[in-house]
């Protein structure tokens, strides 16, 4: 039986005298940073199953659909042990329809928006019957159902209408909190330490595994002081990125950094290439302590830019656009078509090619700043320009802390996820009774 499957038959016993928090996300970016900080708080706050097999609130998890996700969503949650019950995207439209499919749901409880469509969360809360928080980062785009609106910032908060702004509480961004939660981590040791991000999702490991190795070997040659760790998303594998540097991915024979060995090292499980770049691996989950550690980081667009500008590490940010036809990993309902057998070549080829011609900025600290804060590579860009720009950045530590000190400034206070928890205790049944 599945984790999920045993998950969903341990919320058993009255249910009408229980009560339920459910999380809705979406995709293994928010699921990192915005979905288990949140639960641990909540479990640190209050007692849940399942951690507490004998409290009357439990903590539960509902993915939604999203063309952005990986399908291992599920497996990744049910590894953190924090939820009683984990429902996987492919199930979500039963659990609309028929929510007692999934076992017995509590009469009431509380379903808070942690990214993905906010429609979904407003949907699953009517059904249910439950009250509903929405974490909104730029906009709160259905108020009216909204019972709370946790803001990331003033930009969500002023886009209201001055009638929902009651529901309103500016929390701060989730984020914030993550370099604070990484100092418990091991140091690394010394040197000057570079991440290389190639992202979770296979359209960007296609492209991003053999570009970024290359990258190594080239900026290795340049820096020899320079010492590269990969974290491993939580929805790939170590096999995996050895497959995206080998013959089964076609893309890799455009690059040189192929034949990896796998071999152990003081730190752990290292990549070694023919050109003898080794390659520290970090499995564990999540990697903020190492990575708050890193000189420089070049990374992939998503949610990878999010979390090293609240850890406040400086990263060149690439989309090498040679390889258009792999890069269909777009959200939205051409992002669907794009992945049709019939049209994804033709359609996910012009679609992207589109959005790169007509793109405003990519990297989520630049977005929120509204400036370029990371420099961001776009096009038919070359590991060796890569490797001398990074070895251009290494040289100069102080145009490096400069960045750090811009991106430490966008992060905020710390706080949000202690704010958010206690709009989710507010609206609890056992907290508020059964006030709106």
């Amino acid at each position: 039986m599945n984790p999920e499957d045993r998950s969903e038959n341990s919320a058993g016993g009255s249910a009408a005298e229980r009560a339920a928090i459910v999380l809705v996300c979406n995709g293994p970016g928010e699921l990192a940073t915005w979905v288990r900080p949140l639960a641990q708080r909540l479990h640190r706050d209050l007692a849940l199953r399942p951690l507490q097999p004998e409290a009357p609130i439990g903590l539960q998890l509902v993915l939604v659909p999203c063309p952005n996700a990986t399908g291992s969503e599920h497996q990744v949650a049910a590894r953190m042990q924090l939820f009683e019950r984990i429902l996987p995207a492919g199930r979500f439209w039963w659990l609309v329809l028929r929510p007692r499919r999934h076992g017995p749901w509590p009469r009431r409880g509380v379903v808070v928006f942690l990214g993905g469509d906010q429609f979904w969360t407003v949907l699953l809360s009517a059904r249910l019957g439950y009250r509903h928080l929405t974490y909104a980062e730029w906009v709160a785009r259905w108020p009216r159902w909204n019972d709370r609106i946790a803001a990331m910032g003033p930009t969500a908060a002023d886009r209201l209408a001055p009638r929902w702004r009651s529901r309103c509480r500016v929390v701060g961004d989730l984020m914030a909190d993550l370099s604070e939660a990484s100092r418990a981590e091991r140091p690394l040791p010394s040197g000057t330490w570079v991440a290389l991000m190639p992202g979770s999702k296979r359209a960007k490991l296609q492209v991003g595994v053999p570009f970024l190795l290359e990258v190594a070997d080239r900026l290795a040659a340049l820096q020899p002081g320079c010492r590269f760790l990969l974290p491993v998303a939580p929805t790939t594998s170590v096999p995996e990125l050895l497959a995206y540097a080998g013959p089964a991915n076609p893309i890799a024979a455009h690059y040189a950094a192929t034949n990896l060995r796998l071999e152990p090292g003081p730190e752990g499980q290292e990549l070694c290439t023919a050109a003898g770049t080794r390659i520290v691996l970090v499995e564990q989950q999540p990697a903020h302590g190492v990575l708050s550690q890193c000189a420089l980081a070049l990374t992939t667009v998503g949610a990878n830019t999010a979390e090293l500008g609240a850890l406040g590490v400086p990263m060149i940010v690439l989309v090498p656009t040679q390889h258009l036809h792999v890069m269909q990993a777009w959200d939205g309902g051409l992002g669907i078509l794009a992945r049709l057998p019939i049209l994804r070549w033709l359609l996910g080829a012009a679609m992207t090619a589109w959005r790169m011609r007509h793109r405003g900025f990519l990297a989520w600290p630049n977005i929120s700043a509204g400036r370029a804060v990371v420099p961001e590579r776009v096009g038919t860009i070359t590991p060796a320009e890569i490797a001398e720009e990074a070895a251009d950045w290494l040289l100069h530590p102080q145009r490096l802390e400069g960045m750090r000190e811009d991106l430490r400034s966008l992060r905020g206070q710390p706080g949000a996820v202690a704010a958010l928890a206690g709009m989710v205790r507010e609206l609890l049944p056992a907290a508020t009774g059964d006030a709106a």
